[in-house]
């Protein structure tokens, strides 16, 4: 029972704190892999060169500024554009998803995660994103109908005192 309980509670914390199961990514890491790009591409090594591209579009999408998350979302768009592999291809599509939900464009993302999905239904990475987006869509709705239930609601209390005050003056 008190298992219970605790569950309840941490489901509504989470509802409200926004904590998802995407990971983040620090400056760092970003670093470090812009680092390995300009390294590869001074090599002259074009698939390393593309594996580290790979790797900091990763990091990018997974930053906390949004600035990061953009560039990432632009080298993906960029990276879908020349021919690859199904498994590199549906790799960037979720990748691009993971940007679009950390940029707030969760319409979006849902789209390119459905693709994922319909390159491989039981892509777990995918399915847990598609979640997120979902409840993410649902607890911005519910804050919504919140915010417009308040809204109308002060509304009509400003109006029935307008309208007390009128007929007090009559």
């Amino acid at each position: 029972m008190d298992a219970k309980i605790g569950q309840f509670f941490d489901s509504v914390g989470s509802f409200f704190t926004g904590n998802d199961k995407i990971p983040w990514c620090d400056g760092d890491v970003i670093a470090g892999c812009e680092r390995e790009v300009k390294e590869a591409t001074d090599s002259g090594a074009e698939d390393l060169k593309k594996e580290c591209l790979m790797r900091l579009s990763w990091a990018l999408v997974h930053s906390r500024q949004p600035e990061d998350v953009q560039r990432g979302i632009a080298m993906l768009e960029a990276a879908l554009e020349d021919g690859a592999s199904p498994l590199q291809e549906r790799e960037k599509i979720y990748l691009l998803a993971v940007g679009c939900y950390r940029s707030g464009d969760y319409s979006k993302s849902r789209h390119l995660v459905d693709r994922c999905i319909e390159m491989q239904a039981d892509w777990r990475q995918a399915l847990v994103l598609k979640k997120t987006i979902e409840d993410k869509i649902t607890k911005d709705g519910v804050i919504g109908i919140g915010i417009a239930a308040t809204a109308f609601g002060a509304v009509g209390l400003i109006a029935g005192g307008i309208i007390a005050a009128m007929s007090r003056k009559k």
